[in-house]
């Protein structure tokens, strides 16, 4: 019995043994039942994107920064695709048993270093420091071309390595012209943003923005089918189209390198042209320029020894200097280029004719408040008209017309032309900060220096787009760059049109002005500003330099052409010429305008005098008499012809020469004649022979003559002939031929 019982007592044991082991892996397998429930239902979605996060990834689409063409359709600067490597330090291990094995981890990041700097060139420590970095991101390279690219994935598959290591597409501004126009165009920085010039001004414009591409991948870098895959398309940047002509710039920029080498200009110089009816920018060229694609490469205008003797911060200082615009950031003295501007304010206010005889008096110097004054001509030039005061380039003068204005009515024209605020060019860099006195501040020095343009600022922009107002029939137009924004997904275009600022002066003021500025290039200090077979109508400038800060004399010459209808005005300034021939605009700037228009104004084929019809149109000459001189000359100079009396304004016309009726070419004089002035003033005709259009105009215009054209070319006979004396106003018939 004893025995049975303890048998009995065994199997119950081993039974409640199994029944508690039971229980326990129920339990357990209960727990493991909750937990996967848990993990399926509580914490599915989190591990699910978790899971998809680690598998992920997101490549972004640069989009293309936008192409700048010029007016013609050149593209100056475009984008091409290129490639960005970066790696992911952490995923460039060995794993042994799921444990990273630190030797082999090692020499696999020695070996991608050296692929790294084989391939892109690259210093070997510092690209091995970069892939030993304990971070997720590091950028090894950027901006490179599909060749290297191409290297680096065909190492990849032969050592079947691919983790930690990404290829992003990108962009890389490119400048098929490489120096021209530079310091217009200006640069990206390496992430394509714009930092000078155009770039800059327009980057929001030319950027587009960044797409995306969401999705799975495996350890080799190999696309793993998933729903959520995410497209997000960049939206490309908006292509800009120039007002610039890369022909015109190009003419520009040699004929400016070559006067600031030859001239030796130590501080270079700058030429923009410009067309006085749009505003529109033809050219604007800076010299030294760069190139736009090594910009940070040696200036061509430097010897390599003195580059490398200057220290880092030198080098920099000197990079720096060329970016800028000068032509729209750096102010200057505009000398007697400015004188421009004095006559047309005295016209405009009536307060001289441009050939009313010796109302002017040069004695080669004017002293003003006890101080002495000199003219260019030290031996004076005498007695003289505005317009002769104009073409002689006369200091005296214009500082005696300046003390008529005053400074009050001065200011005021100044405000009107634009002196006193930025221009509104549509690009970065212009400055807004001009140098003028306090016109509370202003006396009779002041008042004498500026009317020949001295001892006051302004940048070389500021200057040409007042003078352009002179050329547009007295209306200031707003400089333009950009004249078109494309839409490169769209293809919408916006035109950017021309912009009326203000009418400054009248028409009739402007034309007169345009009489005087031709008589400057025929007869007066721009001589060498003549281009054969076209008309040009110009002022030269010498600013004399501000000692104080040793800047040195600045050469100067504006000119328009053609003069009967204007399509071209072109400024050319040269900083600090110490060359052989001198300092003076006349010498060494105006020159430099003949050379650019010869070139440029066949380009923009504009005709040549005596085949340009428009030019010898006659207009019928109207009848003024028993008008007062006011009334006559307000309607005369309406129809195009320029007056010349001695009358009073309320005096009565009783005559008039040439005699009503007439056919005349416009700007062509009439003389009227009242009865308390009726003198008739006779003048020899001077001899024409050989002479261009351009030029018989001059010399008939000194003696108050008229002409009427047959032909083109040069003068083969003329009517009445040499030394025949005849009244102011006569027609001289002149017929030219090739």
């Amino acid at each position: 019995m004893k025995s049975n019982k303890s048998k009995v007592k065994k199997v119950y044991t081993i039974s409640n043994k199994l029944r508690i082991a039971l229980l326990i892996f129920l339990a357990l397998f209960f727990l493991l039942i909750i937990r996967l429930g848990f993990i399926q239902f509580i914490q599915g979605a989190d591990l699910k994107e978790q899971m998809y996060n680690q598998l992920i990834k997101s490549d972004s689409i640069s989009p293309k920064r936008g192409t700048i063409f010029d007016s013609t359709g050149k593209a100056l600067a475009v984008s091409a695709p290129v490639d960005t490597v970066s790696i992911n330090p952490s995923l460039i291990v060995v794993t042994e048993k799921n444990k990273i094995n630190e030797e082999k981890t090692k020499a696999l990041k020695e070996k991608v270093a050296k692929a790294f700097s084989e391939i892109f060139e690259l210093d070997y420590e510092e690209t091995l420091e970069k892939v030993s970095r304990d971070t997720t991101f590091v950028t090894v390279a950027r901006k490179i071309e599909k060749d290297k690219i191409d290297s680096l994935k065909a190492w990849m598959d032969e050592e079947d390595i691919y983790s930690g290591i990404n290829i992003n597409e990108d962009t890389k501004r490119y400048y098929p012209y490489e120096n021209l126009a530079s310091s217009l165009m200006g640069f990206c920085n390496i992430d394509n943003q714009g930092i000078e010039g155009l770039e800059a001004a327009w980057d929001d414009v030319l950027t587009g923005t960044p797409g995306k591409i969401i999705n799975a991948r495996n350890a080799v870098q190999g696309f793993i089918p998933d729903e959520n895959q995410t497209y997000i398309p960049a939206e490309n940047g908006s292509d800009l189209t120039l007002t610039i002509d890369a022909n015109i710039q190009s003419i520009v920029e040699k004929y400016l390198n070559q006067a600031c080498i030859e001239n030796k200009c130590e501080r270079g110089g700058n030429v923009i042209a410009m067309n006085p009816k749009t505003g529109d920018i033809l050219a604007m060229a800076t010299y030294p320029d760069y190139d736009l694609n090594n910009r940070l490469s040696m200036p061509s205008y430097l010897d390599e020894k003195t580059w490398k003797d200057m220290s880092v911060e030198e080098q920099s200082t000197t990079l720096n200097s060329l970016y800028k615009n000068r032509a729209i950031a750096d102010t200057y003295e505009p000398g007697s280029v400015f004188k421009i501007i004095t006559a047309a304010i005295a016209l405009e206010e009536n307060l001289a004719d441009p050939d009313q005889a010796d109302v002017y008096t040069c004695k080669g110097y004017q002293t003003v408040s006890g101080i002495r004054m000199n003219c260019a001509v030290r031996a004076g030039h005498g007695n003289q008209s505005l317009r002769q005061s104009l073409a002689n380039s006369c200091n005296p003068g214009f500082m005696q017309l300046g003390a008529k204005i005053g400074a009050k009515t001065a200011y005021r024209y100044y405000d009107a032309f634009g002196f006193f605020n930025k221009t509104g060019i549509a690009t970065s860099g212009e400055t807004g900060y001009t140098i003028f006195w306090d016109l509370d501040n202003v006396g009779p020095i002041e008042t004498a220096t500026m009317s020949y343009g001295q001892r006051f600022k302004i940048t070389p922009l500021q200057m040409i787009t007042a003078a352009c107002t002179v050329a547009n029939d007295g209306i200031l137009m707003q400089p333009r760059i950009v004249k078109e924004v494309k839409n490169t997904d769209t293809g919408a275009i916006t035109t950017i049109d021309p912009v009326q600022v203000r009418q400054v002066i009248s028409k009739e003021t402007a034309n007169t002005m345009m009489d005087m500025l031709e008589t400057v290039v025929t007869s007066g200090t721009g001589k060498k500003a003549q281009v054969k077979g076209y008309s040009i109508a110009g002022k030269t400038g010498t600013s004399e330099p501000d000692y104080a800060k040793d800047e040195g004399y600045t050469a100067s010459f504006l000119g328009i052409s053609p003069t009967e209808d204007p399509e071209i005005v072109l400024l050319v300034t040269l900083y600090a010429p110490k060359g052989l021939k001198g300092n003076h605009g006349s010498e060494v700037a105006a020159p430099v305008a003949a050379q650019i228009l010869t070139e440029v104004l066949p380009y923009l084929q504009i005709p040549s005098d005596g085949s340009n019809e428009d030019s010898n149109k006659t207009i019928t000459l109207p009848n003024v008499a028993n008008k007062t001189v006011a009334e006559a000359k307000k309607i005369l100079e309406k129809a195009g012809f320029v007056c010349s009396t001695s009358g009073n304004s309320s005096d009565i016309v009783k005559d008039q020469y040439p005699v009503k009726g007439s056919s005349l070419l416009k700007n062509s004089i009439v003389k009227l004649y009242t009865e308390s002035e009726d003198t008739r003033i006779s003048t020899q005709v001077p001899n024409l022979i050989g002479k261009n259009l351009s030029q018989v105009k001059a010399l008939l215009k000194e003696k108050n003559l008229n002409v009427s054209i047959t032909g083109s070319g040069t003068v083969v006979s003329q009517d009445p002939i040499e030394n025949t004396s005849v009244q102011e106003g006569t027609v001289v018939k002149v017929t030219l031929s090739k």
